[in-house]
């Protein structure tokens, strides 16, 4: 990669760790998840709202470090609007860029090819991967057991699941 683009890619890193996008929680949620690492104290909440097949809205909360922080907003921007399909093929693009198994796939991602540099330092996939993980759990929650959207046992209430990427 080259100097230029490494550059730009860290200002896109920075510029989403210090103004992250869709920073904030959501009352009105369809499901939400929580995702933690451990072993660097990242954690991190997404919330999605479901507008049947489609993600209408999503957000996240939390605190981590400037790439796991970057991650969640810069994919937040991503998968708003997608169906859920569409959300999947992106978060399996992604993971396989950041875990370097998939280079290929970085020219498809958009601004979230930033993020392919992260592949040469595996504690980092880590960060970078978190609020995906955690957006995966939410998605699989999402009228995924009984009792519909609400999750089992509490209707009325989105769906929650916790992450851990220990």
């Amino acid at each position: 990669m080259s100097a230029e683009l490494d550059e730009l890619y860290q200002s896109i890193i920075l510029d989403h760790n210090r103004r992250p996008r869709n920073f904030r929680t959501m009352d009105d949620a369809s499901a939400h998840a929580d995702g933690m690492n451990p072993l660097c104290g990242d954690q991190f909440t997404v919330w999605l709202k479901l507008d049947g097949d489609q993600i209408s809205d999503v957000s996240f909360q939390g605190s981590g470090c400037a790439i796991s922080k970057a991650s969640a907003s810069l994919m937040t921007a991503a998968v708003k609007g997608k169906t859920k399909a569409e959300v999947e093929q992106l978060f399996e693009r992604f993971h396989g860029v950041v875990t370097g198994k998939h280079p290929e796939h970085a020219e498809s991602l958009g601004s979230l090819k930033a993020f392919g540099g992260v592949s040469r330092f595996p504690l980092r996939v880590k960060c970078a991967s978190l609020a995906w993980h955690a957006m995966h759990a939410a998605l699989e929650q999402d009228g995924g057991g009984p009792g519909g959207p609400g999750g089992p046992g509490s209707p009325g209430s989105p769906a929650a699941s916790k992450v851990s990427t220990e």
